[in-house]
């Protein structure tokens, strides 16, 4: 059986400027890779409702699971749970659950619950809390669409409360092979193992130091056979990589 299939959508303007730096997805690709999901497509939209209610309704729909970042924090732009909401055709208010969390939290930092605060609160219908050791303020599921933080270290933390509770498949793995031989040298003999060995997945990277170009190879598959048959082969066709 094939592994679980899965899409990022990260939601924010201050990505698509260029002010914040994403890494989020990164994070989180490797865990999937881990757990046996298949990583299938990585989004950005910005803060517009109803691009991120289609972007949500399509690739919820596409895949077995959906991972959003970013847009549920207490300020006016974060509208991700609205849109969640929407495309899902849930209502949303305050759950007393998250209310009770975000309320003992700001209580013993003697700090009052605003208005703002209880904005992270508001849950669609139906949905269940992911946990958040960092903030307290929690994401949610709703559906297969698993919606958490953008602040990286809560984001992590949210990934690392949910992915380990989803059904996965087999982990992917890899291997690697570095020469100092530019990619324009090893194009025909790579594509002739890629041909050979239709389940396991050839990539190149090339790179320079000191003026030099190499290349790293790197075999992937999520069936440890072939992945160690390709790999001899790979050794084979090119015996002065390391």
């Amino acid at each position: 059986m094939s592994n679980p299939t899965a899409a990022i959508l990260i939601i924010g303007d201050e990505i698509l400027t260029g002010r914040t730096r994403e890494g989020n997805a990164w994070v989180l690709a490797g865990m999937l890779a881990e757990a046996g999901i298949e990583l299938r497509q990585i989004r950005v939209i910005g803060d517009d409702h109803g691009t991120i209610v289609d972007a949500v309704a399509e690739l919820a729909a596409r895949h077995d699971h959906l991972f959003t970042s970013g847009g549920i924090g207490p300020t006016h732009d974060d509208i991700t749970a609205d849109a969640v909401a929407e495309a899902f055709g849930r209502t949303i208010s305050v759950r007393e659950d998250a209310r009770a969390l975000l309320a003992a939290y700001y209580a013993g930092r003697g700090q009052e619950l605003t208005e703002a605060r209880l904005r992270m609160a508001r849950i669609p219908a139906g949905a269940t809390l992911i946990d958040n050791p960092v903030s307290v303020a929690p994401g949610f599921t709703v559906q297969n669409c698993h919606v958490m933080a953008g602040v990286p270290a809560v984001f992590k933390a949210m990934a690392e409360a949910i992915v380990p509770t989803l059904k996965g498949g087999a982990p992917l793995r890899s291997r690697s092979l570095q020469m100092m031989r530019p990619e324009s040298q090893i194009a025909e003999p790579l594509r002739a193992l890629a041909l050979a060995h239709p389940g396991v997945g050839f990539g190149s990277y090339p790179f320079e130091t000191e003026g030099r170009y190499g290349t790293n190879l790197v075999v992937r598959s999520t069936d440890a056979g072939a992945l160690d048959a390709a790999f001899a082969a790979l050794k084979a066709a090119f015996p002065e990589g390391k």
